[in-house]
Formats: structure tokens, C-alpha cells, sequence
């Protein structure tokens, strides 16, 4: 006899093509299930239980309201939130609040992908084809969250800046895509260092290329608002930010980033010692005095010119605004990033 090669039936299984379709149903009879858990504790009983003393709850079950569909990062679900009957208030879910229709992380995920210069006619093509097609997002709803946003910016950069203590102020320009004018927006950004410790946002304004006169707008608006002269303020090489602190904050000190000054000398490396020049360099940052400070960086300008990379100790040895030790930073210490220069020797042939 031959040998019997029929098979029984296979149960079914998961496998990679509806896996995230097994993924969201579980996700949704596990909410649905919070939802139900939240009803029981609030009344001390299961589903169909009576109560067991007389002077507990008089609210009962009274079935499910209408469907309403969540969006989460996995993708939508549909759940029913439970209703009862008897309660002199209406039931807040903590799992489910009410009129929420996405968490908390994909509300996070629009400002960020109209900062990355989605349009807002794309939203809808784009987010349904990660979250679902059931998704409750539109041209509108993204329309109206900007507005929000616009209104939460205008009421934060009103703020009063008077009972700041601002001693450090890093200051830089980035360009991002999204933006009201046509040519690529660049954002003014300001962080100040307060005398607690504590790092704060004080200023992101749309500006023009980082001129002189558009820093100079955002300095005299904090000015404005109370916030005091810092005793320094740390950027990088663009001359616009210094001429506008001559304007305004003339009696603050300048100082150029060390992490820009880094980065820029690590360009003119190739990629396989950059790691250890980098040691290098943020030794000399981090160093105790400034002698120390001069030796390493000795090192540092020594190995530039037997190793061949002359470009990359002429950049170090660069000279500028924010360069050099009498104009950079005429006083004794900073912060890390505003440390004293002391930098500028000659590359010797």
C-alpha cells in the first residue's frame, strides 16, 4: 500500500500579510475591554450582577453609545463607549475622554510633518495610508490645527521675560521647508541659560537669511517683553546675530559655538580619524585652564602638520568674528560652549 499523503485541515494562522490587521482587532478588544473594567470598578460589580448591599450605587448599565473610531499608531479602530443610567454626572472615561478621536502621539506626528513641508492637501493621501482609511484626518482638520498652533504661538512669544535671570544666550538659525513665504524660511532660535540652571526657549521668529536687521527685531522684542543683557552670548560664524548685539545688547559678551568650531574642523578630516581628533578637540573645550588649553591645542596643530591635514589646522587657526581671544570673549569663564578662545597660533611651515 501506498503511503496516505492527505492532510487534515490546518487551523488558521497568523502570517505576515494580516499581521497588522490581527495587530489593530487585538488593539481594539483590549480598549474595549479597558472601557468595560473602568464601568465595573466604578460600580463594584460585573456585568449582570446584582448589587449586594442597599446602600450601595443606583446606576446600572444602559448599553453602548455609537460608534466611534480612534486613530492610534498602529492604525484606526472602531470601539463603543459604555453608557450608564442613574449617574448625576456624565461618565468620564480615563482611557477613552470624550470627542477624542486620536492619541496623543499621532496629534505629535502632524505639526511635525507640516514642519518637514507636507502640504496640507497631502495629509489626507498621506496619514490614511499609514493609519488607515477610516482615519479622521482632512485637509480641514489640519487646517484648523494650524490655526491653533498659530494662536498658541502668538500668546507664548507675548510673554513677559522680566523675572528671567538670563546670563548665557545660545543663539542659531534654522531652515526648514515649511514656512509662509515662498523662498526656504529661516527660524531664529534663542535658548537662554538662567542663574538656576534651568535652559529655556526665549524666541523662534521667522527671519530673512539671518541678516543683521532680522536678529536685531527678535533682540529688541525681548528687550521689550523685560528680558535683561546677558553676559554672553555663544553662536555661530554669521555676522548678522554680532552686529545686531551692537544694536541692542551692546555690553554682552560674544563668544562663537565650540560645537560649530568642532564640526567645522572635523570637515576638512577624512572620516576615519575624525573620531579621534574629535577627542582632541573637545579636550582642549573641556580643559581646566588655559594653559592647558594651549598645550593641547599645540597637539592638536602638531599633529595637523606631520599627519598633512594642513586644511584642517588653518581652519582651527581661523581668524574672525568670534575668533579671536580679544574680541570672542573678554572675560574669564562660561559655560561649555562659551569657554574662553584660545586658539589662534600661526600653522607653521
Amino acid at each position: 500500500m501506498g503511503k496516505q499523503t492527505t492532510n487534515g485541515m490546518q487551523p488558521s494562522r497568523i502570517v505576515w500579510d494580516n499581521l497588522e490587521e490581527w495587530v489593530r482587532r487585538k488593539v481594539q478588544e483590549f480598549i474595549q475591554s479597558l472601557l468595560e473594567e473602568e464601568v465595573t470598578e466604578l460600580l463594584g460589580r460585573q456585568k449582570s450582577e446584582r448589587r449586594q448591599t442597599i446602600d450601595s450605587l443606583l446606576v446600572y448599565r444602559n448599553g453602548h453609545g455609537k460608534t466611534r473610531r480612534l486613530t492610534l499608531g498602529c492604525g484606526t479602530v472602531t470601539v463603543r463607549r459604555p453608557r450608564l443610567r442613574g449617574l448625576e454626572q456624565r461618565f468620564e472615561s480615563r482611557v477613552l475622554p470624550l470627542f477624542a478621536r486620536r492619541t496623543v502621539e499621532v496629534s505629535k506626528l502632524m505639526p511635525q510633518l507640516y514642519l518637514h513641508g507636507l502640504a496640507l492637501g497631502d495629509f489626507d493621501l498621506a496619514l490614511r495610508g499609514l493609519l488607515g482609511e477610516a482615519a479622521p484626518v482632512s485637509a480641514s482638520t489640519v487646517a484648523r490645527l494650524k490655526q491653533g498652533w498659530e494662536a498658541e504661538w502668538e500668546e507664548w512669544k507675548e510673554r513677559p521675560l522680566d523675572g528671567l535671570a538670563v546670563l548665557f544666550l545660545w543663539v542659531d538659525g534654522i531652515y526648514v521647508k515649511a514656512g509662509l513665504e515662498k523662498e526656504k524660511a529661516a527660524l531664529l532660535v534663542m535658548v537662554g541659560g538662567l542663574s538656576d540652571g534651568r535652559k529655556v526657549i526665549l524666541a523662534v521668529e521667522p527671519g530673512y537669511r539671518e541678516s543683521t536687521e532680522s536678529w536685531s527685531s527678535v533682540l529688541r522684542d525681548l528687550k521689550e517683553r523685560g528680558m535683561n543683557c546677558p553676559r554672553l552670548v555663544m553662536g555661530d560664524g554669521n555676522l548678522g546675530i554680532w552686529g545686531a548685539l551692537r544694536n541692542v545688547y551692546p555690553a554682552a559678551l560674544e563668544q562663537r559655538c565650540w560645537n560649530h568650531k568642532i564640526v567645522n574642523v572635523l570637515d576638512k578630516l577624512p572620516k576615519k580619524v575624525q573620531p579621534q581628533a574629535k577627542r582632541w578637540l573637545q579636550e582642549i573645550a573641556y580643559a581646566e585652564c588655559q594653559q592647558q588649553a594651549q598645550e593641547k591645542r599645540d597637539v592638536f596643530l602638531d599633529w595637523c602638520r606631520k599627519e598633512g591635514y594642513r586644511s584642517a589646522g588653518k581652519r582651527w587657526c581661523a581668524t574672525g568674528k568670534g575668533w579671536s581671544p580679544s574680541t570672542s570673549f573678554r572675560g574669564s569663564t562660561g559655560s561649555t560652549c562659551g569657554r574662553p578662545t584660545w586658539w589662534n597660533r600661526p600653522l607653521q611651515p
